[in-house]
């Protein structure tokens, strides 16, 4: 079994992989920089035994990662607790993907992993789209090569942005609107928060399709991506991102 980690700015994601390449779990704790190792270790051995499994059976980790303050003591939790050295999606690995921006260290190892993954389940010409603490687009061609992208504001940001800087306004959960027609601040905020990011999806998603003299799909992932309905999405794939370690993990074996 494999197991899958994306550590983000928000969450730590990690995904149970078996050799038949299914993921069997997936589970989401609040990314915390002072956590130590044994507090990690001991949350990934409460994960493994949900699923009756100890930690020898446990043939590798790999880890994706924009936090590097959480780095040094979730690796050392895997060494201690599973065993193992965990692989770490960065320079020296193989990934399969072609990056032609002006400088390849700049995209972030989520991004790298989301391709990969959309490159491998979906094939090329994709615009990959990971709504997150931020949100990221990153376009690969037919031949793998991520050649641009584009990041801007999360919407849970952009909603926390609106609390902390506004005396009155509350903090409200991220949800799609029954309706446009709000007639209370709280849904007032969740209504104008939906529709201005859905709108600037769309617009994005516009003029990348103007701009790139080629047809493409458009594939969303990230924890937010199920919250958005437009018929520009093609797919929605909450676990991209496992899927792309997953064949990177399979590139370095």
């Amino acid at each position: 079994m494999l197991i899958a980690v994306d550590i983000g700015n928000t969450n730590i994601v990690m995904g149970f992989i078996d050799d038949d390449e299914r993921i069997f779990g997936t589970y989401r704790i609040t990314t915390k920089a002072n956590r130590t190792s044994d507090e990690y270790g001991l949350m990934l051995l409460q994960f493994l035994a949900l699923n009756d499994l100890k930690p020898t059976d446990v043939d590798d980790v790999i880890i994706a990662s924009v936090v590097p303050k959480v780095m040094h003591s979730f690796t050392s939790s895997i060494i201690k607790f599973i065993g193992l050295e965990p692989i770490v999606v960065g320079p020296g690995i193989k990934t399969g993907m072609n990056i032609r921006i002006d400088d390849p260290r700049s995209l972030g190892a989520d991004c790298l992993a989301d391709c990969a993954g959309a490159y491998a389940a979906y094939g090329g010409r994709s615009l990959v789209i990971d709504m997150g603490t931020a949100t990221t687009y990153n376009y690969v061609d037919a031949r793998g090569t991520i050649t641009c992208g584009l990041i801007t504001t999360g919407i849970r940001t952009a909603a926390e942005a609106l609390s902390s800087a506004t005396a009155q306004l509350p903090e409200v959960q991220i949800t799609r609107p029954r309706t446009i027609l709000a007639n209370n601040t709280k849904s007032a905020i969740q209504a104008g928060l939906y529709y201005d990011f859905l709108g600037g999806i769309e617009r994005i998603i516009t003029q990348f399709h103007r701009e790139i003299a080629e047809p493409f799909q458009v594939i969303a992932t990230g924890g937010l991506s199920r919250v958005f309905e437009t018929p520009m999405i093609d797919v929605v794939d909450p676990d991209l991102i496992f899927k792309g370690m997953l064949a990177i993990y399979k590139r370095n074996q």
